[in-house]
């Protein structure tokens, strides 16, 4: 069985982890591992294919995925990178979002296996049930105002000039990210976190939050934000997000993205989404170099990722 850490490490999925989050950590026993999706929208788009891949990669090398609906922290919005408070949704929308977001993850984990078939959740299930002062007596006595104010995610918002700076209810996201991460912990086993490296600070909070309270050290992992080879945003085109579901992107969109994309960006793609081995992406990236005209490394990389996402009848356009 693959060590996760190395796998992820030569695919460049690596941006920050905890220090005793090394390949031996993967060695001793079955992980469980986490990633959390927002359910603002009804579907999720490329952007979200990174912890996708985070969790599928867990599960290949024989750990536990589970992947995390924020179905009460979507109602809150995750400061992280917004320059503007986040419009709230109707709690009704929020259901109808995570309906079709439950359909869209199943398409690439496995929740019938008995060991490592993962597992998909809502927080909305065990923060419903937290009462408000309860709340505050066990999580908010053990963060300061203080930690709160030096993540960037919140520092950002409060030093930015335009804007109308941070409101109680995103300055809180991190306390809820955190309680999830000490609620897993505690009933599912779950000892590592893993997201986008914008998601490190939140991440933080929730291992800090075990250790002050359960005493117990847990993990993290974060992946590197991928940017195109220009700098400018992954995942957008001229009409908008590039979406997993096929009535936002057309399955001929979403190939002729993969298609459109640099040398540099499709080296880099092939590693971080799709589940090829290393020789196969080197023997690629050979015969594409032996004739860059044919384009063989986008080819391979569209047509991958297309099936990957939507079945290969999706690829039925060409």
């Amino acid at each position: 069985m693959k060590n996760f850490i190395e796998e992820l490490e030569w695919r460049g999925l690596i941006q920050d982890k905890t220090n005793q989050t090394d390949f031996k950590y993967f060695n001793d026993s079955l992980i469980v591992g986490y990633a959390g999706f927002d359910p603002t929208s009804d579907s999720l788009h490329i952007g979200n294919l990174v912890p996708i891949m985070l969790l599928t990669h867990l599960q290949r090398c024989g750990h536990k995925p589970i992947a995390l609906i924020g179905g009460a922290t979507g109602r809150i919005g995750d400061p992280s990178g917004k320059s503007n408070e986040r419009i709230l949704l109707d709690s009704n929308i929020i259901s109808t979002n995570m309906k079709s977001i439950k359909v869209q993850l199943s398409k690439f984990l496995r929740f019938d296996d008995s060991i490592s078939g993962a597992l998909l959740l809502d927080n909305y299930s065990w923060i419903k049930e937290k009462l408000f002062l309860d709340f505050l007596n066990e999580i908010g006595t053990n963060i300061s105002i203080n930690y709160m104010v030096s993540k960037d995610s919140v520092k950002n918002r409060i030093d930015r000039e335009e804007g109308d700076g941070i409101s109680y209810t995103e300055f809180c996201y991190q306390l809820f990210q955190g309680y999830d991460y000490l609620y897993l912990n505690r009933n599912y086993n779950c000892s590592l976190q893993l997201g986008g490296s914008d998601q490190w600070g939140n991440i933080i909070t929730g291992l800090d939050l075990i250790k002050k309270i359960d005493k117990k050290s847990v993990h993290g992992v974060t992946a590197p934000l991928v940017k195109k080879a220009d700098g400018s945003k992954f995942g957008k085109s001229e009409k908008g997000n590039i979406w997993l579901d096929s009535k936002k992107t057309t399955h001929k969109e979403f190939y002729n993205y993969w298609y459109s994309s640099s040398d540099e960006e499709a080296e880099k793609y092939m590693k971080i989404f799709t589940l090829l081995e290393k020789e196969k992406i080197e023997d690629v990236l050979m015969i594409h170099k032996s004739d860059p005209a044919k384009k063989i490394l986008q080819l391979t990389l569209a047509n991958y990722v297309t099936s990957f996402v939507h079945g290969e009848a999706a690829l039925n356009f060409k």
